[in-house]
């Protein structure tokens, strides 16, 4: 039976003697009321309350008390006495057993809605799935559920149909909104070869593309599958929840003895008395805060990451980030774009980059590719070239209109003079770590091109934000150091590790945590091991399947700034789960003198049943502290502005 039915059951059974003590005051007495509470209180001891004491008998076995201990007990010392009293005709408690019941349910109540909430982005996510889609099959496209979808499965797709698994785009070409996967609000542009992403939308072209990865492989199934794993999962503070649990049940449980001596001994109370403030300190102890603390914030933190397009695995990551001094980042495709691209043409911009394209048309070459792109992209059009032949060593040469032309590297220098306006501008280049291609026509150099692997537009920005917490940012990296250090410059980091083998950066993730905690962002199979090692490992979402498995948070925009956004949400998480505890703890201490009857003499006591109300309360207190993170405000996130 869920929590939310035992609690209905438990209030409706109740109420009834909720009315009683209301008229009681007025002298207005029910015939037989004792005998219609002990059957209403039984009901909701036999099924509200039984999943309470089979979880503590299922403790003591194990010689271990839980909070469910404190509630069992309590409210089946009110039951067992209140039977007594009644065929004794004595005061009976049936109400507070009840009410007790009902208080502490009301609080695991909010507890489980806290969970739906926090889990509502993902499962609209899910909700948002393709049911169907166009597959080709014995050469006829034929409309089939999702689940009958395989991987290589040819799929077609038409504007404004929603894409129905990952895979890659065989024909035809389009834009499509990955917003809701990604967080990326322009829509991006679609070409054969390019990827896809399941449950993502096309927006005006049709294309053909092959299914590559299907059920619980693609990536917005991986996402929430993440995501679960992390709502579920415990931060290591929680350990210290479960530590004090088995000493604080039986110190409470003692003090509850203890309450009843003093009050029945030697101050010579009723047994009735005595046993109303035993039960009453053992109901305000029961500390349900206390286990509501962690979970809701970190399902409350991990939701607000999943919408901010930041996966935060698991809840161990939240305490290592509270303590992190230094962040590593890998180069290629975490700061910079993970690929060759022109930027910098010196000579006459449309000629010289004519002539490198229609030499470099047929070449493969990674450098040949970044040409190519310059001159698609500033649509430069592609002359005709006979006669082509490679220079051994240097580059090629081709005739284009009756002239000679020529592309190549450096060593071209040794038979072609350079102006020495260029060879000033050839040199500025290289000490910027850029790779230069030569272009000339008749035996004579007439521009140049530059070319690099450049850092991502945010790269900067996102070092200067976390170099202004206080941060030290190391760029750990296995190119040269020249080109690795022009980079770092370039976006402002503080040091560089170069000329690293992809087995030695777990290595020196190492050493470098002789000096503190330390995060490390990459996205490449080599990093993998680095993301293990490192106290937090944060993997692009753009990178490998085992980097991304090796991280505990993934930023799947790819935008370094999320790296500040993700510490500063971590922190903030971890700090609420720190004040969670602190108001739970709070509730527990001021509340146990209060109900033990310390106050007696200025009348100010705790009923049973008002503690129950009292811990309830707690519970929401800090359901809602756990809400309202989020609405804490975490710098660059446009949603909390």
């Amino acid at each position: 039976m869920t929590i939310t039915k035992r609690f209905w059951i438990s209030l409706i059974f109740s109420i009834p003697m909720l009315i009683g003590m209301i008229l009681m005051p007025f002298g207005i007495m029910v015939p037989g009321s004792e005998w219609i509470q002990f059957v209403l209180t039984t009901v909701v001891m036999g099924v509200a309350a039984r999943p309470f004491v089979q979880s503590a008998w299922a403790s003591f076995k194990k010689h271990h008390s839980n909070m469910d201990t404190l509630v069992a007990i309590g409210t089946a010392t009110a039951y067992i006495y209140s039977i007594y009293a009644m065929f004794t005709h004595q005061a009976v408690f049936f109400e507070s057993a009840a009410f007790v019941i009902t208080f502490v349910l009301l609080g695991q109540v909010f507890e489980e809605r806290m969970r739906n909430n926090a889990s509502n982005a993902i499962e609209k996510l899910v909700d948002l799935q393709a049911k169907d889609a166009e597959v080709m099959r014995d050469g006829k496209l034929v409309q089939v559920p999702l689940s009958e979808i395989v991987a290589g499965d040819i799929i077609r797709v038409k504007p404004g149909q929603k894409i129905a698994v990952d895979g890659v785009i065989t024909e035809g070409s389009s834009t499509v909104d990955e917003s809701m996967v990604t967080g990326e609000s322009m829509p991006v542009a679609k070409n054969i070869g390019d990827k896809v992403i399941g449950s993502t939308m096309n927006s005006n072209g049709t294309f053909m593309f092959k299914a590559e990865k299907v059920g619980s492989d693609t990536m917005l199934s991986q996402i929430v599958e993440l995501v679960k794993k992390a709502q579920n999962s415990h931060a290591p503070i929680q350990n210290l929840t479960d530590k004090v649990s088995e000493i604080f049940v039986p110190v409470v449980l003692s003090l509850s003895i203890l309450t009843f001596l003093v009050w029945y001994v030697f101050l010579g109370a009723t047994l009735a008395s005595a046993l109303i403030y035993a039960v009453s300190v053992v109901v305000i102890a029961c500390p349900c805060a206390l286990g509501l603390a962690t979970p809701t914030a970190l399902m409350v933190g991990t939701g607000r990451g999943a919408k901010m397009g930041i996966l935060i695995k698991n809840g161990e990551v939240l305490e290592e980030v509270n303590d992190v001094k230094t962040v590593v980042f890998d180069k290629t495709g975490t700061i910079t774009k993970g690929k060759p691209e022109v930027t910098d043409i010196i000579g006459d911009d449309k000629q010289v980059l004519a002539i490198a394209a229609a030499l470099e048309e047929s070449s493969e070459h990674p450098l040949a590719t970044a040409i190519l792109d310059k001159a698609k992209m500033d649509e430069i059009p592609t002359a005709t070239v006979s006669n082509f032949q490679a220079i051994e060593g240097k580059g090629v040469s081709a005739t284009i209109n009756n002239q000679q032309a020529f592309v190549g590297n450096d060593k071209l220098l040794n038979d072609i003079k350079i102006a020495s306006e260029l060879r000033d501008q050839m040199i500025r280049l290289q000490d910027e770590a850029k790779t230069v291609v030569f272009v000339g026509l008749n035996h004579e150099i007439i521009g140049l091109i530059a070319i690099q692997d450049a850092p991502k537009e945010t790269s900067k920005e996102a070092i200067a934000t976390l170099k202004s917490r206080g941060l030290r940012t190391v760029m750990l990296t296995g190119d040269n150091e020249r080109v690795a250090k022009a980079i770092a410059q370039d976006v402002g980091i503080d040091e560089v590790i170069a000329d690293v083998l992809p087995g030695d950066k777990a290595d020196h993730v190492e050493t470098l945590q002789k000096q503190g905690k330390v995060a490390f962002v990459g996205d490449g199979i080599n990093d993998a091991p680095a993301l293990t090692m490192a106290d937090v490992g944060i993997a692009m979402g753009s990178g490998t399947d085992i980097a991304i498995e090796s991280g505990g948070i993934v930023l799947m925009k790819n935008d370094l700034r999320d790296v500040a956004k993700a510490l500063e949400l971590s922190r903030k998480t971890f700090n609420r789960i720190k004040l969670n505890l602190f108001w739970a703890f709070v509730y527990n201490v001021l509340g146990i003198p209060v109900a033990a009857g310390l106050f007696f003499a200025i009348g100010f006591t705790l009923s049973p049943e008002l503690a129950g109300l009292a811990m309830a309360f707690s519970s929401l207190s800090v359901v809602t502290s756990s809400v309202l993170l989020n609405k804490a405000k975490i710098s660059g996130d446009v949603k909390t502005a």
